[in-house]
């Protein structure tokens, strides 16, 4: 479980080491795919994340290798959202690869093969087969559209985009873990809107809104901490000190 890795870790050090995670999956799923088969999808990399959280939430770092459930995790929702099937063996040779943008960090991958088949079922088990991920992509989508419409809101472009980078973002957090996928989607908004001085462009849209704002505000709170714990976290030198604490990982996949 989480707690038993809090005894090893801080919380700084386990949030950094979640942003390093987040950061390989993603590495993962964009030089995983074979040559000739369509550019990933943030969707993907999207439930490839949740389910890397949702399960070790659940578990300890010493209960299956994390590597092997990165690659699990972006195999699994490559079929869940359909972009179709990603070769295992490919994920498993792609790792030293994505590892060289951490020059400290070195992997053998040569006898991991039989173990991604069974991180796989077990990631499976433990999601318990609650695979379908809601994101705040599509809540995002139509909240953007009504700001828009505000004839006093100028350069909407890159606000939008600022928004959505935002949201991408929310994925380093524990936000999937602990809100709803309106809440993270109204929060990214209002992070944007300060990120760049246009708390104005919301100012109208905002008391509209029916919502929890309790919620609101704790989740934008959890977006700007961990913002704050991205900005000190120099991966190149903190990832090999994170990875040296690791607790020694059981030999195989076990429940």
């Amino acid at each position: 479980m989480r707690s038993e890795d809090l005894k090893i870790y801080t919380e700084e050090e386990y949030q950094k080491l979640m942003i390093f995670w987040a950061n390989l999956i993603q590495t993962l799923a964009v030089e995983g795919i074979q040559q000739g088969h369509p550019k990933t999808r943030m969707q993907v990399i999207a439930t490839a994340i949740v389910y890397f959280k949702r399960f070790y939430a659940r578990r300890s770092y010493k209960d299956v290798d994390p590597l092997l459930i990165a690659c699990a995790s972006v195999f699994l929702a490559s079929k869940v959202e359909e972009h179709g099937l990603m070769s295992m063996s490919n994920l498993i040779k792609t790792i030293p690869n994505c590892l060289k943008k951490w020059p400290n960090l070195t992997y053998d991958a040569s006898s991991k093969n039989s173990g991604l088949y069974d991180a796989e079922f077990i990631l499976v088990e433990m999601l318990d087969c609650c695979l379908v991920v809601y994101h705040p992509y599509r809540p995002l989508t139509t909240m953007l559209q009504d700001i828009a419409r505000d004839p006093t809101v100028k350069d909407f472009p890159p606000f939008e985009e600022q928004c959505w980078k935002v949201a991408n973002d929310s994925l380093r957090s524990d936000c999937s873990l602990l809100y709803p996928p309106h809440i993270i989607a109204i929060s990214c908004i209002i992070v944007g809107a300060e990120l760049m001085n246009r708390e104005k462009d919301i100012k109208m849209w905002l008391p509209e809104l029916s919502v929890d704002f309790e919620k609101v505000y704790d989740c934008v709170n959890t977006l700007f901490a961990m913002y704050k714990t991205w900005k000190t976290f120099d991966e190149k030198e903190h990832v090999k000190p994170l990875f040296d604490k690791l607790p020694k990982i059981n030999p195989g996949p076990t429940f």
